[in-house]
């Protein structure tokens, strides 16, 4: 087999153990088939299921636990990100380019919520807020607004995209940002909002 078919093999193969997990609707904690039960339900080879395994828990989307099996993982972008960013963010336009996509897509999700906030909702991200702390409030923060907002791939788009932009960018937000944050969802000011990110 030359190697530009065992390539469409290792990707049929990916594609295939995809849908399975979807199909299945597996989910975090949850284990996957043995690869001789793999190997026998998609008809591929194990070696190319072994294949499959090792690239997708290099991405951490598995992990494989010593004498249990296959599990399937929370999907963790900084994961890649570590891995990928002393080779690509080597130029400073690069670095600086990250921030404002970063931005650009914070202020597009506080704008979508913008006058759709509950009185609950908002206490929530009080407590979100006031539980967390510093290094951990806008992860947690934006999370619970794409989430608001129900903007999962903005969501996807954001978590790859500051993950790249802590690796080389030292970011901190003060208490007074989170208050004028507030004030200007309280009072659903869309210039307020964009001041924020000046």
């Amino acid at each position: 087999m030359t190697r530009v078919q065992q390539e469409k093999v290792y990707e049929g193969v990916l594609y295939q153990l995809k849908s399975y997990i979807e199909e299945n609707q597996l989910k975090p904690g949850d284990k996957l088939p043995s690869e001789r039960e793999l190997s026998e339900q998609l008809n591929v080879g194990r070696s190319s299921i072994r294949e499959a395994f090792r690239a997708m828990e290099l991405l951490g989307l598995i992990e494989t636990r010593r004498g249990e099996g296959t599990f399937m993982r929370a999907y963790r972008p900084y994961h890649m990100v570590e891995l990928l960013s002393n080779f690509l963010l080597n130029e400073t336009r690069t670095k600086e380019e990250l921030m404002t996509a970063k931005q650009m897509i914070e202020k597009e999700v506080l704008l979508i919520v913008k006058g759709k906030l509950s009185d609950h909702q908002f206490t929530e991200i009080r407590k979100i807020l006031k539980n967390h702390p510093s290094g951990e409030r806008h992860q947690h923060l934006f999370q619970y607004f794409f989430e608001i907002g129900d903007q999962p791939l903005l969501l996807s788009m954001w978590q790859f995209i500051s993950g790249f932009t802590h690796t080389v960018h030292n970011i901190h937000y003060e208490d007074e940002w989170y208050e004028e944050m507030l004030k200007a969802l309280e009072r659903r000011e869309a210039l307020e909002i964009l001041q924020l990110f000046r």
